[in-house]
């Protein structure tokens, strides 16, 4: 049995469910989480953030309200100055990121991808630039050598490519998405966006009692 995680780090909703999803692994320790990257910005051409800056310029405030997060003046500077901006956000970096950790540090996955949304919507970094991730390489024990070198491999970005096939098979529409996997064959699904708390643990808990 299992929680599997669909989120991405570019899903502003994904960072406001962080919370629920640190509730979650503290409520159920025995029951490990997967977390899969959904790719959710994957243009064949590099998109510059001014084509969404207006749609996150409306939306992120409602996730504020409903949430309780809060997204950080340098991440907002970026949506709020589109032209002066030079993000072209990229699903596939941050991904790769995460498939390191997850072959080397699975057990802290889930708190990865959680610090990899930090850095972008509080902390305003590029997750398409190398740098933003050094910061995090001496929590999870990763020498930046080794680091870089894997961020940039084949087999990395191959694994990242399978987390994205993965999310398509288990037919995730919207982000956050969240599994319990009762069996190899059967999965349920708790949630398919955000929801809160209290609901999330009524249908978490049906299920175990079932």
């Amino acid at each position: 049995m299992m929680f599997i995680y669909c989120y991405d780090a570019y899903c502003g909703w994904c960072y406001g469910f962080r919370p629920l999803m640190n509730q979650l692994a503290a409520a159920y320790p025995n029951i490990p989480v997967e977390v899969l990257s959904g790719g959710m910005i994957l243009p064949e051409q590099p998109v510059h953030l001014s084509a969404s800056a207006s749609y996150i310029a409306k939306t992120y405030p409602t996730v504020e309200a409903t949430t309780g997060v809060v997204f950080g003046k340098d991440y907002l500077w970026h949506i709020l100055h589109p032209d002066q901006s030079d993000w072209y956000p990229h699903s596939e970096k941050p991904a790769i990121a995460l498939s390191i950790v997850k072959e080397q540090r699975p057990e802290m996955s889930l708190s990865f991808a959680s610090d990899l949304q930090q850095a972008l919507f509080l902390e305003g970094r590029d997750l398409t630039d190398d740098e933003a991730y050094r910061h995090l390489l001496p929590k999870y024990h990763l020498l930046p050598e080794q680091f870089y070198s894997d961020l940039h491999s084949d087999h990395f970005e191959d694994a990242a490519h399978d987390d994205f096939a993965l999310v398509k098979q288990l037919r995730v529409e919207g982000f956050p998405a969240l599994f319990l996997q009762a069996s190899e064959f059967k999965f349920y699904l708790l949630t398919n966006g955000y929801t809160d708390w209290d609901t999330l643990r009524q249908r978490i808990d049906q299920i175990l009692e079932a």
